[in-house]
């Protein structure tokens, strides 16, 4: 809904409706514009200065900065306390997850098998509804350590959340549509790769398979540093 409002707000701007230099109508004034709640049309606002269309001062208000977006590549802003996090995570993951990739390929039994098929399948759905599918990572990522059989590997799945999978950490004003669903069909064709792996009980093509989706998104965010 957010994205929403902004896109209106982004067509009133761009048809200078509310010129450059003129301040948007205060937060309750938006919110009976668009039957929307406060934090809709906070995160909206978010949205526009995200792409240098508005700046916000405290006792002054929202104003236009210019008509049109800035152009810039979505991740590039990104915190870098975002980063940081997103690195130290996956820093974790990488010593952990190939291992694991590697037991389940030769450990798994037949109700793995099911769980992980249809884990993967809830993800390609998930993409193509175009969400982030980062619950349906997790749960892929989670089952294949419960496919160990270890125990220890089942217990570290347990205390992470989705904040594990990195773009969990990326508000929506960080990633746009498009660059969103080229990174998720990068990311689902990993997957397919660390399952296909496993199920043909490789256990080393799932370790590289698996240390190879890791690194990839570690080399990702590590270059907006």
């Amino acid at each position: 809904m957010s994205r929403q409002v902004s896109q209106q707000l982004e067509g009133i701007i761009a048809r200078q409706e509310i010129p450059v230099g003129e301040k948007l109508p205060p937060e309750g004034s938006l919110c009976d514009m668009f039957s929307v709640s406060r934090t809709v049309i906070r995160e909206a606002i978010t949205h526009l200065k995200s792409q240098g269309l508005v700046e916000t001062r405290r006792g002054i208000g929202t104003r236009v900065l210019r008509s049109t977006p800035e152009n810039r590549t979505p991740e590039k802003k990104i915190r870098l306390r975002t980063i940081d996090d997103i690195l130290n995570i996956l820093e974790l993951r990488l010593t952990i997850e190939p291992e694991a990739a590697a037991l389940a390929a030769s450990r798994y039994d037949q109700q793995d098998r099911v769980r992980l098929t249809e884990l993967h399948e809830a993800f390609l759905q998930a993409c193509r509804k175009t969400t982030q599918a980062r619950d349906e990572d997790l749960a892929f990522h989670a089952a294949i350590a419960r496919a160990t059989h270890n125990p220890a590997f089942v217990t570290i799945y347990e205390q992470w959340d989705v904040d594990t999978i990195p773009r969990a950490k990326l508000g929506s004003v960080q990633a746009d549509v498009q660059t969103s669903h080229q990174y998720l069909k990068k990311v689902a064709q990993e997957h397919a790769d660390i399952l296909e792996a496993i199920l043909a009980r490789k256990s080393k093509a799932a370790n590289t398979a698996m240390n190879r989706h890791l690194k990839r998104a570690y080399k990702t965010y590590y270059s907006y540093k």
